[in-house]
């Protein structure tokens, strides 16, 4: 990675959103996307209820053209998603007209890349705000950014939890063919999750879970062992992506009751997989 190419960043466009992208809320998406992400939530299968993390699927289009309005084209190949945090505002359903502007907010050099935040509000169409994203991509070796604008707000966890066992434990398994699913139930077709031979030429083992699916799983972990009677109850989920799982895994997240903050439950979490590794930091739920 060279800072000639890395200079290309375009600190102008923070702060400027790109044009508003509309979604129709389909029944059969919602369940679709319950069905790839193992979610046996009855309202999320059945398609009445959206699951907490298909909120990026009508934001996924407008948060990709905001990123990349800073991110230099060709440094693509060198992208990661680093960390997600949706703020829930009212239920998705089916039925639902949204409609997404997303924003570039900051960006910041870092020791090992650049990082690069979109926020995304996603409105009913009366105008309502149904939900706002933060998304934060990390771009590997990149180097000569400016550090302008703001930072995502802050989920870290906080490590005197430790000091007692985890409130719940929860270990769930990936599928052999989850990736497929996953990438034609969210829209998400990138090869790095689809093409084993292309996902080891860029140095990785093979095909990787995305990492949104691992949130979504770890979105069930929360609602089953925090609010199994009312999953829209769920306000806020965040998460820092740090490792890679792969198919046929097993993961295992452990969750801590973290007191209450305005009124509403706090839930702070971590997920490893079998092969040892840390997938999730920095788990962050919020329960009305």
């Amino acid at each position: 990675m060279t800072t000639e190419a890395a200079a290309t960043f375009k600190s102008d466009a923070i702060g400027k959103a790109g044009e508003p992208v509309s979604f129709s809320v389909e029944r059969e998406r919602i369940a679709a996307y319950a069905a790839a992400t193992n979610d046996g939530i009855g309202r999320h299968a059945a398609g009445d209820l959206a699951p907490p993390v298909f909120s990026i699927v009508p934001s996924f289009q407008a948060m990709g053209m905001a990123a990349m309005s800073v991110i230099p084209p060709e440094l693509l190949g060198a992208i990661l998603h680093g960390e997600q945090d949706f703020h829930f505002h009212q239920p998705i359903e089916p039925g639902m007209e949204l409609e997404t502007t997303s924003a570039p907010i900051g960006m910041r050099q870092r020791s090992s890349g650049v990082t690069v935040v979109v926020r995304s509000d996603t409105r009913d169409a009366t105008g309502e705000l149904v939900g706002e994203g933060y998304s934060t991509t990390f771009v590997r070796g990149a180097k000569g950014a400016e550090d302008v604008g703001d930072e995502a707000p802050e989920h870290r966890f906080d490590e005197g939890l430790r000091e007692r066992e985890p409130d719940a434990e929860v270990s769930q398994t990936f599928d052999a063919d989850q990736t497929f699913r996953y990438a034609e139930a969210s829209g998400d077709p990138m090869q790095i999750h689809l093409d084993e031979e292309f996902a080891k030429s860029v140095g990785l083992p093979g095909i990787i879970i995305h990492g949104l699916c691992t949130m979504a799983f770890t979105s069930v972990a929360v609602i089953e062992r925090f609010t199994p009677d009312d999953p829209s109850s769920l306000r806020r989920l965040a998460v820092r992506f740090a490792s890679i799982a792969l198919p046929e895994q097993t993961i295992t997240t452990k969750l801590w009751a973290a007191g209450e903050r305005e009124g509403r439950e706090c839930v702070a979490y971590e997920t490893t997989s079998d092969a040892g590794a840390v997938v999730i930091k920095d788990g962050f739920a919020e329960i009305d």
